[in-house]
Order: structure tokens, then sequence, then C-alpha cells
């Protein structure tokens, strides 16, 4: 009914539901089982072919390919995707204005020599040959292989996005990578009738490129029910984290503060009026 998730083999209790039927259900959640869109929300904006080209009209907002955010960046950064040509340029431009530019004469350079097949970068794992770890340790291994890819996808895009311009609507979450915004009028925000549907563009952050989901912190597998009374002591997490750190990985240092353990809430309650002192 609503877009939180939880990480764990039992749901939480907590009354937080804003969905559809929330006051019959007097704000309770329905859990059901999660896909992997749930956890990695897939931003999409346009692929641009000439990254320098002209804007995108309103008309052909359809017949231009919409690609992951990330990916996107990517491709402009110097990735080549043979399902996503773009046009590479050997010579620098001429910057005449803002938007105004004298493209490179290349007709003197010599021709590219034809390269070999890459391959695909993009391809993905039919359900057939997902298998899940067999052991314990397996299980660790591929949670740490999995918090460590993730670390390195973020930490890369925000370095890229510090040489590529990347937008953000002010109003919805859309994304546009390149130096000129789109024109489409596709904004469903508060107030689109008031902009005819145009977006506010403004500078992204890595959240709008990537946005995290956030989940409430299970600190004990033993005991995974969640205490309604205790929510403002449960820490949270990104899903991907959580899942990570559910699965043997280790809590990374920059998520420790928000992670909080366990036994120290539980002894906190059951002698709530020992002193600080006490409990450190």
């Amino acid at each position: 009914w609503c877009n939180e998730i939880h990480v764990g083999p039992i749901g939480h209790p907590f009354k937080s539901c804003r969905g559809q039927n929330a006051s019959i259900r007097k704000g309770h959640h329905e859990w059901v089982d999660a896909v992997v869109e749930d956890i990695l929300v897939q931003v999409e904006a346009y692929h641009l072919f000439d990254r320098l080209g002209i804007r995108i009209p309103q008309v052909e907002r359809f017949s231009i390919a919409r690609v992951p955010a990330a990916v996107e960046l990517c491709i402009q950064a110097g990735v080549d995707l043979p399902e996503f040509p773009t046009k590479r340029r050997r010579k620098p431009v001429i910057r005449i204005a803002k938007s105004e530019f004298v493209d490179a004469d290349e007709s003197e350079l010599p021709d590219l020599e034809p390269e070999c097949p890459k391959i695909p970068l993009l391809a993905e794992i039919p359900n057939a040959k997902i298998v899940p770890p067999s052991s314990a340790e397996a299980t660790a291994l591929l949670a740490e292989e999995t918090l460590q890819a993730w670390e390195i996808m973020r930490g890369g895009a925000n370095k890229l996005m510090k040489m590529y311009l990347v937008r953000v609507c002010g109003y919805c979450p859309e994304v546009h990578v390149g130096l000129s915004d789109h024109k489409a009028q596709n904004c469903g925000a508060h107030k689109h009738q008031q902009r005819n549907g145009q977006h506010g563009w403004q500078t992204a952050m890595l959240d709008d490129l990537i946005p995290l989901r956030y989940v409430w912190h299970v600190p004990d597998l033993g005991e995974p029910v969640l205490k309604r009374e205790l929510r403002n002591f449960y820490g949270q997490a990104p899903a991907v984290v959580e899942i990570c750190v559910q699965g043997g990985a280790v809590v990374p240092e920059q998520y420790k503060p928000t992670m909080r353990k366990g036994k120290s809430v539980i002894y906190y309650t059951l002698a709530p009026f020992q002193t600080v002192s006490e409990l450190l």
C-alpha cells in the first residue's frame, strides 16, 4: 500500500503506512516479498547521442531512449555501450557563449580503425542462474563484496558528478545528465499546471542520482521482532547496507552511529533509572 520496506524475516509493527485504506488498517503495513527494484531505486534519464547537441524538445520526449541516470553519467564520461551509441569528439570544441559553440573540424584526422566487438557490460542474470549461498561463510563473503561494490559505485558517481553536470527537478525526482536541460513537459508535481509541466532544474546531489531507501535496523536477528515502544531507540540504515550487515558484513564506520546495538537498548529499558555513568 506504500513504498516503505523492511529488511528482516518479520516486518516491523510501526503504524507508519499512509497508503490507500491506511485508516481502516490503522496505519499497519501489509508486508509482501520485495524485489530488487524496491531496494535499488532506478532513476532514469534521457540518453543523449550528442551531449553538446540541441535541447530535447517536447515533441521528441517519447522518441528518445531513457536509461538509468547512473549509466548515462558513465556513458558521457567515456564508457562505450553498443546498445547506447554516443558521439565522441577527437578535437576540443570552441565555446562562444553558454549555449553556443563551434564544433571542431575532424576532416583532416585519419579514419579510425574498426574495433573488435566489445563484450556487453550490461547483462541481466536470469533468475534460474541466481543461486543463494550455501553456507554462512559464503553468505558473509557475498555480503562484503556487495557492500564494497555499493560503496565503490556511490563513490565513483560522486566523483563523476563533479566533472559532468547532473541536474534534478526541484519539484519532482526527474534527473537530467548533460549541459542543456531537456524541455519535456512531464513534471507532475505540486502546481505543475502553473509551470505548464516544465521542470525547475537545479544542481543534483548524489542521493538524487542514486536514491537511498532507509530501513529500520534490526539489532538482533535472534529477536527480529521490533518493539513498538522502542521505535525512538532503533537506528536506520540504507536497505543495501542493512541486507549486507544481516548477511554477515562488518558495519561501515559511517553507518555505526545510526545502526545501534540491541543490547544497549534492552539494557536501558530494563534499568531506566540508572545514571549515564553506570550505563557506560
